[in-house]
């Protein structure tokens, strides 16, 4: 009877035992699931990461291309200003040019004219108040005053 009552204890540690192990062996593959499962999640979530960082980086990338477009353009159109203001300034220079040409020419004629006028230096005749009197060319009287300007004496004095 011990030997049966042993033989029976052992029968039922023997079956606790085993099974512990196969409830060991289940809750490792369960784990190894889900350890795998997780894994493939961070690959995942690393993987949409790194999409979104590269379409991030195209899109700057292109905004960049965008602003190097219009800082050109506006390069291009700066010298187009640039040019359009020298010819109207090269423009305003030989217009100017020419207006004083011309003004020169008139004022050639215009010394011309005078200077063809015989000039005769005007005679020193008098006194008036400490100051000497000039009588000119056609006969009228006159003085230098302080200011280095002619002063005609009227006739009555």
């Amino acid at each position: 009877m011990k030997k049966l009552f042993v033989l029976c204890l052992i029968l039922a540690f023997s079956t606790s035992i085993f099974a512990q192990e196969k409830d060991k062996k289940a809750t490792k593959a369960k784990t190894e699931k889900t350890v795998k499962d997780k894994k493939e999640k961070a690959e995942k979530k690393k993987e949409k990461a790194a999409e979104k960082k590269e379409k991030a980086a195209e899109k700057t990338k292109k905004t960049a291309e965008k602003a190097e477009k219009k800082a050109d353009k506006m390069k291009e159109s700066a010298k187009k200003e640039a040019e359009k203001a020298e010819k109207k300034a090269t423009k305003a220079k030989e217009s100017a040019e020419k207006t004083t040409s011309k003004a020169k020419k008139a004022e050639a004629k215009v010394r011309e004219t005078t200077e063809k006028a015989p000039k005769t230096p005007d005679k020193v005749t008098g006194m008036y108040n400490g100051k000497k009197v000039y009588t000119g060319p056609r006969g009228g009287r006159y003085y230098i005053n302080s200011n280095g300007n002619k002063t005609y004496i009227s006739d009555d004095k």
